[in-house]
């Protein structure tokens, strides 16, 4: 039998049929962004190197995505090998073990390289619980050619008086072109990332140094009063629908004079391949009330192994792959430096390539620096985070709560409705989790 089976393997290979290697496929589950959609793109480069290993993907909505990567990892259902998660659930998770430490990213990563503010946003304990594929703050895109037009000039540091004006001066219904352009889907980091990070310029928190609720203080009426109103009289039709994607196809097909926004749509909103108006956009820091913090947040996607995953080598190997520098310049070599993933390496904004194509990247990198985590609001909070609380409870509060504040945008509620609402939804959640009595 050993014989037979011998000859049968020798001929396979005289006629170039070799056995074919043992493959591990590695799931991969993912948000439907346009940097995720060129690595899947890219994807390719990656298992000609490791024939060994090929790759499946899961590509969701924002929402869903979270909400399949949470249930999976919290009921321990191995679906996914590779998550893609945000800087919110990584401390969370690796406390809980639910994650697997980055220790054998290889010789060449270079952690050290990493945008200090994301490394710590991505590790506990010391340890790399997740690898930055991009970071981000959020900023002003604005269109130069309307603001021109009208006779306004944007400062680099704006403050929401002006913008609220502009916004005004620059909607023409009848020409479909609109003021603004804000988040108004809802979900903790869809509209919820846009308003938490306004609010703390409004000198709002979500809650006190007792972990109280805050949404019945004024500051938060003030923040939401002012975003409504600013919606109705100067924001696209239907805005309480409108995602990151959403106002992004508004912007580059020309309908938004300004869009508060991620730092990383700043390559898509100046490409002449998306976007309409790629020659004609400017760029500021996001608006600020005069109390000493900007609307702006603190955000990355990254790539981790749930401690479920049977395939940890090839996952980090994957990993290693995605957020390294060379993947960086892989990107640059079919899509040119100003695309590439942006927001991660301190060696990208020293790149004077990048820097000679990427308009948008010294605001980029000041907007990250500005945010911070550990003091995110004008008083004093118990919690990290600069668009989210880092609590476990909080991306259950801030749905219900988005979903308040989408049903103020579109008119089904007011604001005084939605505000009460969030207090009474978030207090009976924070009793229950025993944080208050």
């Amino acid at each position: 039998m050993k014989h037979v089976l011998g000859v049968l393997l020798g001929a396979a290979t005289l006629l170039g049929t070799a056995p074919s290697i043992a493959q591990t496929t590695l799931t991969i589950a993912t948000v439907n962004n346009g940097d995720m959609i060129r690595m899947q793109a890219l994807t390719n480069e990656f298992t000609a190197k490791n024939p060994d290993i090929s790759v499946k993907w899961v590509t969701l909505e924002e929402n869903v995505l979270r909400q399949r990567v949470t249930t999976d990892i919290a009921t321990k259902g191995g679906q996914f090998d590779v998550l893609t998660i945000g800087t919110y659930e990584v401390p969370i998770w690796a406390k809980k073990n639910w994650l697997v430490p980055l220790d054998n990213l290889g010789a060449d990563y270079d952690t050290a390289d990493l945008l200090p503010k994301i490394r710590d946003a991505v590790s506990a304990s010391g340890k790399l619980y997740a690898a930055p594929f991009y970071g981000e703050s959020s900023m002003v895109m604005y269109r130069t050619d309307l603001f021109e037009k009208a006779g306004l000039t944007m400062p680099e540091k704006p403050t929401w008086d002006f913008v609220i004006d502009a916004a005004k001066k620059l909607t023409d219904k009848s020409a479909g072109v609109y003021g603004i352009c804000l988040r108004g889907k809802a979900g903790w980091g869809e509209n919820m990332a846009f308003l938490t990070a306004m609010s703390n310029s409004f000198g709002a928190r979500w809650f006190d140094e007792k972990w109280e609720p805050q949404f019945d203080k004024p500051e938060w009426k003030k923040t939401l009063s002012t975003y409504v109103d600013l919606m109705k009289a100067a924001g696209p039709p239907g805005a309480s629908s409108n995602g990151f994607n959403e106002n992004l196809a508004l912007f580059n097909s020309g309908k938004c004079a300004m869009w508060i926004d991620a730092t990383v749509a700043a390559s898509f909103v100046t490409n002449p391949k998306d976007s309409r108006v790629a020659d004609k956009v400017g760029f500021a820091l996001a608006p600020n009330a005069g109390l000493g913090k900007n609307a702006n947040w603190l955000w990355a996607w990254n790539l981790a192994i749930p401690a479920g995953s049977k395939k940890t080598v090839a996952a980090e190997k994957f990993i290693a792959w995605a957020t390294s520098k060379d993947y960086t310049k892989l990107v640059a070599s079919k899509e040119g430096w100003a695309n590439v993933p942006p927001g991660t390496r301190t060696s990208l904004y020293q790149n004077p390539e990048y820097l000679k194509v990427a308009p948008f990247a010294k605001l980029t990198l000041a907007s990250i620096d500005a945010a911070d985590p550990n003091k995110p609001t004008v008083q004093p909070v118990p919690y990290v985070g600069v668009q989210y609380a880092a609590i476990p409870e909080f991306q259950g509060i801030g749905t219900a709560v988005g979903q308040q504040f989408s049903a103020a945008l579109s008119g089904s509620s007011t604001v005084d409705a939605a505000l009460a609402a969030a207090q009474s939804a978030t207090e009976r959640e924070m009793k229950r989790a025993g944080y208050i009595k």
